[in-house]
């Protein structure tokens, strides 16, 4: 089974993080959601985190561990992530999980918290168009997409294109298993 972790913060975009969840959940995945002091919280047109009563508690930014995860997804709504970025266990977390190969996935302006983890520099990317000089000024060279898969970094520009990315984050972690298959055989 595989395993994910969403991170998130007050303000979230509750489409994203719905969206993500649920999806992740019909997929098989055990779903973490990460807060800060793994605080209850609520997206900015109310949906509470944790969700629903079967939804496990969230956990605290320090309790990410890259050992644990196959891919963290990064969502937006411009609070969330702004907030989400000046916490340096999670920039340290996102830099370890792409350090070690693993999928780091952001949507709208989840991948400010990519860029403030500086994991952007040289990659291939969309963004949202309020962040396309933000994530220029990273480094990373950005194109007009739905969503851009660069290894084991995945953007996608607006959340009415989620359906797209949860595709490319499930190829992409079925990839990177398939891969760590072949090489222990």
């Amino acid at each position: 089974m595989h395993q994910a972790v969403i991170i998130t913060g007050p303000g979230f975009q509750d489409h994203d993080v719905v969206y993500t969840y649920y999806r992740l959940k019909e997929e098989g995945y055990e779903v973490d959601v990460a807060t800060k002091n793994a605080v209850s919280v609520k997206g900015k047109y109310g949906v509470p985190l944790p969700m629903d009563k079967t939804a496990r508690p969230n956990i605290s930014f320090e309790q990410l561990d890259v050992d644990r995860y196959d891919v963290v997804i990064l969502t937006g709504g411009h609070e969330a992530p702004d907030r989400v970025r000046q916490e340096r266990a999670v920039l340290d977390f996102v830099k370890a999980m792409d350090d070690g190969g693993k999928v780091v996935a952001g949507l709208c302006h989840g991948p400010w918290i990519m860029i403030s983890a500086g994991v952007m520099k040289g990659r291939k990317a969309c963004a949202y168009v309020g962040m396309v000089d933000d994530m220029v000024n990273s480094g990373a060279h950005v194109v007009e997409a739905d969503v851009i898969t660069d290894g084991n970094i995945i953007t996608c520009s607006y959340y009415g294109q989620v359906g797209k990315f949860s595709k490319a984050v499930f190829a992409a972690v079925d990839e990177r298993a398939r891969s760590a298959q072949s090489a222990n055989a």
